[in-house]
């Protein structure tokens, strides 16, 4: 395992179900030394990723927030895209959660959501968590952005080359020609997901703008509205990027 690889596995190992970790117990996951995982350890604590716990056990470290913070302010659908989830979700005058998700590495990743805070709506969307690749329209939103080879890619690294059939092709090519995707109950029971394309190429960003809300407060004349408070909000989005990359719009 090479060297960057192993720092990250070790950070990968701490979540809400365990938050803290020993010595012994990372190397038991990961399958390797004690001694090998104490250096990567020592490295990760001197550079404030880990911290020191109680007993010997280590935490996730405070670095992180600086990192959350320059990430924030730096990326650019993020800088331009969560300000814009606040109108969006204003004006959908319904409960609901308003997401900004990206593909990041091969898997989709909400980068920034907001949600109305008289009514809760129950989803599994939330900043910084990966979600399902080839369920909710977040998704498969993203997924019809891709070329063909691209999306080989991406299937394959995760292993679903089994699930990849002729439907979800052409499913996927329905989503890109329509330019929205509405999904049920895929991801949350009990809730539907709209979703639009927020997309610039030149800077690799394949993204979607969405609106989840209860199936109890949906009907057709309800999600074309979100559609249409969305879709102009996303196409916004899509041209504030192109115009922050240099040479996009050339």
């Amino acid at each position: 395992m090479a060297g960057l690889d192993r720092f990250v596995e070790i950070l990968r190992l701490f979540d809400e179900r365990k938050p803290d970790w020993t010595i012994q117990e990372m190397a038991g996951a990961m399958n390797v030394p004690a001694s090998t995982v104490y250096r990567t350890v020592r490295e990760l604590v001197g550079q404030g990723f880990l911290d020191p716990s109680i007993e010997a056990h280590y935490r996730l470290g405070a670095a992180f927030i600086e990192f959350d913070r320059r990430l924030r302010i730096s990326d650019p659908l993020i800088r331009e895209g969560d300000p814009m989830l606040a109108d969006v979700m204003a004006a959908a005058n319904v409960p609901c959660v308003a997401v900004l998700a990206r593909l990041y590495r091969d898997e989709v990743i909400c980068v920034a959501d907001r949600a109305t805070q008289d009514v809760a709506v129950e989803s599994s969307y939330e900043r910084g968590r990966p979600m399902p690749l080839l369920r909710g329209a977040t998704s498969k939103v993203i997924l019809a952005q891709l070329s063909k080879a691209r999306l080989g890619k991406v299937i394959k690294a995760k292993g679903h080359e089994h699930v990849l059939k002729e439907e979800a092709v052409a499913e996927l090519s329905a989503i890109r020609r329509q330019g929205y995707a509405i999904t049920r109950s895929e991801v949350d029971s009990g809730l539907v997901g709209i979703s639009v394309p927020v997309s610039c190429p030149e800077a690799a960003i394949h993204a979607s703008m969405s609106l989840i809300i209860r199936a109890a407060d949906s009907s057709e004349s309800i999600e074309r509205r979100l559609l249409m408070t969305i879709m102009p909000a996303a196409d916004l989005l899509s041209r504030k990027l192109r115009d922050i990359v240099p040479n996009a719009s050339a």
